[in-house]
């Protein structure tokens, strides 16, 4: 009889080992040998520490005094459960020939810690979340994925209990999910917590997403995508607005059948359609920052970050700055251009700085105030002006003259982030191009995109501009500021 073979890939501060402790600990109160090794890695981001636990299916009682020999390296192929807390790491342990299609099922976290290779890229150098998931579907008997991290911070906890709460859901243990809860709170360390994360984890992998509503409504390769745009769309206004996130997608999906009919591109436009549209939807404004600072289990991130213990009293300080045009967002369209033209005629910007204790009651109640203020959001003019630009965008894939036109157009979706004075110049270069080389060609398309990423000045996408007989952007209006002269 072979072992269950356990192969748990983690960052640093994550709890590894504490998950490889839990495991072994469980099946020793329930009876079976088991044994854990660890191979380090360099730092967080450069290597990651991998743990391999193996747990002998037969109880001591029934080996008449023999014991297992167990392995402390994992063979690649030989392994029954791959579990990671980020999907980076979930590909390294793919790449490395660990999974097999015919006997590994892998679990893994949909959340992202960028390499610092990632980070250095000027416009977006993140590796491929969908070819890391392809890789893993295709080399596993079954992939479960969903974001350990979300779980892990909505519970207060540390990963690594969502990722117990995993393999116990996944049925490859020989013993139940409640020796899995003696486990933790024998260790006595935030039990309650764990305990949530645990359950978070449990459910996720019973569950196996995507919701129905979601997966009926696109192909298959965009379905677990579309499952998390959905979800962050419902996170950050309701029910109401995931759907027409929802009917947004479909609307593209159609537009990809029509230029697509075969199937060829695997739903690469609807995949990319999505992911940013699901980015664009939950736009940063101040509402939605109050919301992450009052997010459940953020004190005890912070804590946990700080390596504060049970008795040592923390702090916690948010600072705001809110200006004019931020605030002017959250009101009627008539009023917003009433109050930003008075602070354009002030001789310097208006400015509302704030600082909330977040640690207090009075500090969390005044954050859970202005993130209540999202029902507001849709009367408002930020909200009005990000929902026609992103219908502009969507129209324009719809109408473009072939699949390829329609790609970059879905592509160029990646020019609105950040915040500030960096999303309002994304959004108005996607504009330009959305009005101006939407009918050029896939080429233009593809090279306006690249210019804008490449250069914030703006000069390198005026001259794609001008090689393809487009317009250059227009400049953009800066109020005159007078000063008084001092003396």
């Amino acid at each position: 009889m072979s072992p269950i073979c356990i192969l748990i890939g983690a960052l640093g501060g994550e709890g590894g080992g504490v998950l490889a402790q839990w495991l072994v600990d469980a099946a020793a109160t329930a009876g079976y040998p088991a044994q854990s090794t660890s191979i380090p890695g360099v730092a967080q981001r450069t290597g990651a520490t991998t743990y391999y636990v193996e747990i002998f299916a037969q109880a001591l009682d029934a080996l008449s005094g023999r014991q297992p020999v167990f392995s402390l390296y994992p063979v690649p192929g030989e392994v029954d459960l791959v579990i990671s807390s980020e999907l980076l790491e979930c590909g390294r342990i793919v790449a490395s020939g660990m999974s097999d299609p015919g006997r590994t099922m892998v679990v893994t976290s949909t959340s992202r810690t960028l390499t610092t290779a990632e980070k250095m890229a000027l416009g977006d150098g993140r590796f491929d979340s969908e070819r890391l998931l392809a890789a893993a579907r295709r080399f596993s008997r079954r992939l479960v994925a969903f974001d350990m991290e979300g779980a892990a911070r909505e519970s207060g906890t540390v990963v690594s209990a969502v990722m117990f709460g995993a393999a116990a859901g996944s049925g490859l243990l020989p013993f139940g999910p409640e020796i899995c809860e003696a486990a933790i709170r024998e260790d006595g360390r935030g039990v309650n917590a764990s305990l949530a994360g645990f359950a978070r984890g449990f459910g996720a992998v019973q569950r196996e997403p995507p919701p129905e509503a979601a997966a009926s409504a696109v192909p298959a390769p965009a379905r677990e995508l579309v499952a998390l745009g959905h979800a962050r769309a419902v996170e950050f206004q309701d029910r109401a607005y995931g759907e027409l996130y929802l009917a947004r997608v479909e609307r593209v999906h159609r537009a990809e059948q029509a230029s697509d009919p075969s199937g060829a591109h695997g739903a690469a436009l609807t995949c990319e359609a999505a992911r940013f549209l699901a980015l664009w939807m939950a736009f940063d404004d101040v509402v939605r920052v109050a919301q992450q600072k009052s997010a459940p289990g953020r004190l005890a991130r912070v804590r946990r970050e700080l390596g504060a213990g049970d008795d040592d009293i923390i702090r916690v300080y948010d600072h705001f700055k809110p200006g004019v045009p931020e605030l002017a967002g959250l009101l009627p369209p008539a009023w917003a251009r009433r109050l930003v033209a008075w602070d354009r005629a002030r001789p310097s910007p208006a400015g509302f700085a704030m600082k909330l204790r977040a640690d207090t009651l009075s500090g969390f109640l005044a954050l859970r105030l202005l993130a209540a203020c999202k029902r507001l959001r849709r009367r408002g003019a930020r909200y009005a002006l990000e929902q026609a630009a992103i219908e502009s965008w969507i129209g324009a894939i719809e109408r473009a003259p072939d699949w390829a036109s329609a790609f970059e157009l879905a592509l160029a979706g990646r020019l609105v982030k950040g915040y500030g004075a960096t999303n309002e110049r994304g959004k108005r270069n996607l504009m330009h191009i959305v009005e101006h080389l939407a009918a050029a060609g896939a080429g233009a398309i593809r090279a306006a995109r690249e210019a804008a990423l490449a250069d914030e000045g703006g000069k390198a996408l005026d001259r794609v501009l001008a090689d393809h007989g487009a317009p250059p952007k227009p400049v953009a209006a800066q109020p005159v500021r007078w000063v008084r002269r001092a003396g």
